[in-house]
């Protein structure tokens, strides 16, 4: 989740390939905005990347995964995070620490990550893959809830407060997206506060 580099040329004979996750994800985005997601092909980003398909494959299963990066890794940031807090820490409470942690970018990242979440959310194309990812995320405050409650983590009580947790952070996104100026942190803060103040735990 690096900021957007001002231009990522087109692939051009001696051009040195790209050799990091990161990069490729930066070569691909700069065709998402000029020809569309649905337009660009897995063969136009590797061409554009200087690799060969079997090379862009060792880094992302599918060009519907491009858009969400290095998404595992992070809810296995997320996963720690409730971990390591403290017990005595209310649920609802330990919940909003996470997350707020989760979607808290350095200044110089928030226009890559305002880039990257305006395609996720905004792309009918993504939005079935996105549902995957989606039940990742809620995997992990499923399990945290469970754990903390004495309950499978597929029980009602943690599936709940999973897709609602879920909710209100798309919200939370929403918002941001439309509002220029506005700062994620403090939304996902402010929405995650009063989420906690209608469960009470």
């Amino acid at each position: 989740m690096r900021p957007v580099p001002t231009a990522v040329p087109v692939a051009r004979a001696g051009r040195k390939p790209v050799t990091s996750r990161a990069d490729l994800e930066h070569v691909a985005f700069d065709l998402f905005d000029r020809q569309g997601f649905e337009r660009t092909t897995v063969d136009d980003i590797a061409r554009a990347a200087g690799i060969g398909r079997r090379t862009f494959f060792r880094y992302f299963p599918s060009k519907n995964d491009v858009p969400w990066g290095n998404f595992d890794t992070e809810l296995d940031r997320m996963r720690l995070r409730l971990d390591a807090l403290p017990p005595q820490l209310p649920l609802m409470e330990a919940i909003r620490v996470a997350i707020v942690d989760f979607n808290t970018f350095a200044p110089e990242q928030i226009g890559w990550h305002r880039r990257r979440m305006r395609l996720i959310l905004q792309t009918p194309a993504l939005q079935a893959h996105s549902t995957l990812r989606y039940a990742a995320w809620r995997q992990v405050i499923d399990e945290f809830v469970g754990e903390r409650t004495g309950q499978c983590a597929d029980a009602l009580a943690p599936r709940t407060i999973g897709y609602v947790a879920l909710g209100v952070a798309i919200a939370a996104y929403e918002q941001w997206l439309e509002t220029e100026e506005a700062d994620l942190s403090n939304l996902m803060d402010s929405a995650m506060r009063q989420l906690a103040a209608a469960f009470a735990w």
